[in-house]
């Protein structure tokens, strides 16, 4: 076994990044306090090849600092948008065609293991807080809210972690595996 070189990689460079076809989903970060957070969830986007971020309310945006850190180049290539509110954000992604669910803890929430998304399908997912999650407003603008099962104590993940992990979902049966 060994270990691929960047070579071996066939990363793409930023202008092959923007021309590539994007999977129709967006992610929406609702009041994130942490910048590390918001890298990190670029730094996925990228790795997925998503639509696009919305950054809403507090949540900071690029140009930052820590972003940058953790976002490693994602913030360049990953297209954005910042929105005054979450609520404003799900007007646009609505009259552009998108399903809007949000990642919270509710009653009838959507088990993220029976989370049926269609090929093609435009889907946007909200991310709340680190600490308060998704505001009660922007619940009910919402198709539904996807829960992801969680067996242990706690009972809730970091945002950039739940972002990884629905994101990686809702992508995996409409990737195509490059050989």
């Amino acid at each position: 076994m060994k270990k691929l070189s960047m070579d071996e990689l066939n990363r793409k460079t930023v202008e092959e990044f923007r021309r590539s076809e994007k999977t129709p989903v967006i992610a929406v970060l609702e009041n994130v306090r942490s910048a590390y957070n918001v890298g990190s969830v670029f730094r996925t986007a990228d790795a997925f090849l998503l639509q696009g971020i919305y950054l809403t309310g507090y949540t900071c945006f690029p140009p930052h600092k820590e972003i940058k850190k953790t976002a490693l180049g994602a913030e360049q290539s990953v297209a954005w948008q910042h929105f005054a509110n979450a609520t404003e954000a799900i007007q646009v992604l609505k009259a552009d065609g998108f399903k809007v669910y949000a990642v919270e803890q509710v009653q009838n929430s959507i088990s993220l293991a029976t989370l049926d998304c269609k090929p093609g399908e435009k889907i946007a997912v909200v991310f709340g807080n680190e600490v308060t999650g998704v505001e009660e407003e922007t619940l009910k603008h919402c198709e539904g809210c996807i829960e992801i099962p969680q067996l242990g104590m706690k009972h809730s993940l970091n945002i950039a972690t739940a972002a990884g992990v629905v994101l990686w979902e809702i992508i995996r049966n409409r990737m195509i595996v490059p050989q």
